[in-house]
């Protein structure tokens, strides 16, 4: 009988739906042994370092939630070294990965097709940090993301399709407080080229969506190629020009096979997965580059 692991967040804003929508239907699922895994307060690397011992060879992952969940699931699949593959049902803000996938409900994991995806891979100061399905971002924008931190921020959101307007008013009242009180990306090269020295964000993109509102493309089916960008979104205009050309057409940019940022001097950085951010300090170099390894998922047919 084959096995199917449900990654979930007890405290998320829609845990009943999830229960409802999901959990009480896998019950009658035939020819599946259940299996869970509840996502602790933690932090995210503990979480999948724990997940990851319990996927087998064979295994059906479902992630349950929004991006933060996908980034546990589809991690702890990948540093379990197994054989599994992962699916992706939307119940978080911006649900980036299941839009990608094109999965919504149920019925869509179990009669999808399975693909072959490379994520990127993250590494800083040469260490591997996280892997990201859909993008990750340096800088500006990845500081912004402290702001869903706050627990009352946190309850504040709406449930469903509107939370996601409502994180991004959230974003812009942080924007407009905080965009010049700082450098937030050192001077820094990048692939050996120096950048400007207002250059204040650096992004790649992987997937079809990023922030759900923005355009990808399909990097994330390249075993090599993937979009990345820079930009000085502290200036209004730029910032501006930016969203449109991400929402009518796709986020601007040019395709590449790696990236490495290098900064001129030892650094405190910001980086961002899908929504879940570190701060690093006093680091020499980040790598953007494509997984080794494949990670098989499930998308809609």
């Amino acid at each position: 009988m084959k096995r199917l692991l449900v990654v979930y967040n007890l405290k998320s804003s829609r845990f009943k739906d999830v229960e409802r929508e999901v959990l009480v239907n896998l019950r009658n699922l035939n020819g599946y042994m259940i299996g869970k895994y509840e996502i602790q307060r933690i932090g995210v690397d503990k979480n999948v370092e724990q997940f990851a011992k319990l996927v087998e060879d064979g295994d059906l992952v479902l992630s349950v939630g929004g991006d933060a969940t996908g980034v546990i699931a589809a991690n702890g699949v990948l540093k379990s070294g197994k054989d599994a593959t992962l699916a992706v049902l939307p119940y978080g803000n911006f649900n980036d990965l299941a839009r990608t996938l094109g999965t919504k409900k149920l019925e869509d994991v179990l009669d999808g097709k399975t693909r072959k995806m490379w994520p990127l891979e993250i590494l800083v100061d040469g260490k591997h940090y996280r892997y990201a399905t859909c993008y990750t971002t340096i800088g500006m924008t990845a500081e912004a993301v402290e702001l869903f931190d706050d627990s009352k921020v946190r309850k504040g959101l709406q449930k469903g399709h509107k939370s996601s307007w409502r994180s991004y008013i959230l974003l812009m009242k942080w924007y407009f407080k905080n965009r010049h009180k700082k450098v937030f990306l050192p001077e820094f090269k990048l692939n050996g080229v120096p950048m400007h020295k207002k250059t204040s964000d650096y992004a790649a993109v992987n997937g079809r969506r990023m922030c759900r509102v923005m355009k990808g493309n399909d990097s994330f089916l390249s075993a090599k190629k993937f979009r990345h960008m820079t930009g000085k979104l502290v200036n209004l205009w730029n910032l501006t020009v930016l969203m449109a050309r991400s929402i009518l057409r796709k986020v601007p940019g040019r395709d590449t096979t790696g990236d490495v940022l290098e900064f001129i001097k030892p650094s405190t950085v910001e980086v961002q997965a899908e929504g879940e951010y570190q701060v690093f300090t006093n680091i020499s170099k980040i790598e953007i580059k494509k997984s080794e390894k494949p990670l098989k998922v499930i998308m809609k047919k």
